[in-house]
C-alpha cells in the first residue's frame, strides 16, 4: 500500500451519448491524511469529479483507485458497498432525512457499512459524542432535522459523514451558505474531527479565501480538461 489514498489515471467522462461535452483527467493523486481543496468556479466540473471519485457516476474510460481498490472496475452493488465502507459524504444540500431526528440521521451510515459499524461500540453514544464535539446542543438531539437551523444541519451532516471513521471525507461546497465567522468555526470543528479520525478530506469550493486552511489546493482547471 503506497501513500496515495486516491489515484486517477486517464479518466474520461461524458454526461450522455447525446451530449458532446466531455471531461478528461490525465492524472491525480491524493496523499493519505491530507486536507485537499479543489478550487474552481461554478460549472467547472468540481462536483462531477467528486461524483466520479465516489462512484455515483460511471467513467467512459480510465481508472479511479480508492485505498488501492480500482472502484471503476466494480459492479454497481459492490461500488455502493465500497463507498459506504470508505467514504463519508457531506452533500451541498446536506441530504438529511427531514423527519428523522438528529441521532437517527447521524447513525444512518452504520446500517449500510458493517466495516464502519464494527468501529463503533455504541451507536447512540458515538453520535452524541460527535454532537458534543461539534458543539451541537443536547436539546436538539431528538428534534427532526427539518426543524434545525442551516448551521446545525451542516454539523449534523459532518457527524454523519464522520461516524465509523471512514478513511475519506468528501465535502461539496459545505461552507457556501455561511458568513465568514460561521465559516471559520465550522471549518475548525470539521478539521478537528477529521484529524482525530485520521481521515483524508476532499473538499470542493469556489471560494479562494479558504486556501490557507488546506494542505493542498488544486485548481480544477489544471487537472481537468474539457473536451468538445
Amino acid at each position: 500500500m503506497d501513500d496515495s489514498i486516491v489515484k486517477i489515471e486517464s479518466l474520461r467522462f461524458q454526461w450522455s451519448k447525446n451530449n458532446n461535452f466531455k471531461i478528461f483527467v490525465p492524472k491525480l493523486e491524493v496523499g493519505r491524511g491530507k486536507k485537499v481543496l479543489f478550487l474552481g468556479e461554478s460549472g467547472s466540473g468540481k462536483t462531477t469529479l467528486l461524483s466520479l471519485i465516489c462512484g455515483f457516476l460511471e467513467p467512459l474510460s480510465g481508472s479511479i483507485s480508492i485505498n488501492d481498490k480500482i472502484i471503476s472496475d466494480l459492479t454497481s452493488t459492490n461500488k455502493d458497498a465500497y463507498r459506504s465502507d470508505n467514504i463519508g459524504i457531506i452533500f451541498q444540500q446536506f441530504n438529511l432525512l427531514p423527519y428523522a431526528n438528529v441521532i437517527d440521521n447521524i447513525i444512518l451510515p452504520l446500517y449500510f457499512s458493517k466495516q464502519r459499524s464494527k468501529k463503533v461500540e455504541n451507536k447512540i453514544n458515538a453520535a452524541m459524542n460527535l454532537c458534543d464535539q461539534l458543539r451541537l446542543p443536547e436539546s436538539i438531539l431528538n428534534q427532526k432535522a427539518s426543524n434545525l437551523s442551516v448551521g446545525q444541519q451542516q454539523r449534523v451532516a459532518v457527524a454523519r459523514a464522520l461516524i465509523g471513521s471512514p478513511s475519506i471525507i468528501v465535502a461539496d461546497e459545505p461552507t457556501s451558505s455561511l458568513d465568514t465567522e460561521a465559516q471559520e468555526l465550522f471549518l475548525d470543528l470539521m478539521f478537528d474531527q477529521i484529524f482525530k479520525n485520521s481521515s483524508t478530506l476532499l473538499m470542493v469550493s469556489h471560494d479562494k479565501s479558504l486556501t490557507n486552511y488546506f494542505d493542498q489546493v488544486i485548481d480544477i482547471n489544471e487537472i481537468l480538461v474539457r473536451e468538445n
